[in-house]
């Protein structure tokens, strides 16, 4: 796995543990309402990532960006298709944007590279 990718799947997995262990009531429901929010619904899981990429680059989210960019390529969702997404996230947030969407084609990148160096 490419060291982008997996040294976030790690860093956010310590960390998400850490916080959950705390036990506090509000962020682990916080934690759950996120995790439901993303569920197959009247919305399909892919278009909910893509609503959660564009929503997260506006936002200028990095971490976010990433996970949702992750999430998209294991639902199988083309380079194309968030490609679109993020060229209306950055319609959207303006030029501020631009530095956000460059470390989301580092990571989409890394993710295709990932199973590329598995073959």
């Amino acid at each position: 796995m490419s060291d982008i990718v997996s040294e976030f799947n790690a860093y956010r997995s310590k960390m998400n543990d850490k916080i959950l262990s705390d036990n506090n009531k509000v962020i682990k429901r916080i934690f759950n309402l996120d995790t439901n929010a993303y569920a197959e619904g009247a919305l399909d899981v892919k278009t909910k990532e893509l609503l959660g990429l564009v929503a997260s680059a506006v936002l200028r989210c990095d971490d976010c960006v990433k996970y949702h960019l992750e999430t998209s390529y294991k639902e199988g969702l083309t380079k194309a298709e968030v490609v679109e997404a993020l060229s209306i996230a950055t319609l959207v947030g303006g030029t501020i944007v631009i530095p956000h969407l460059r470390r989301a084609y580092e990571f989409w990148d890394a993710l295709e590279g990932q199973d590329a160096s598995k073959e």
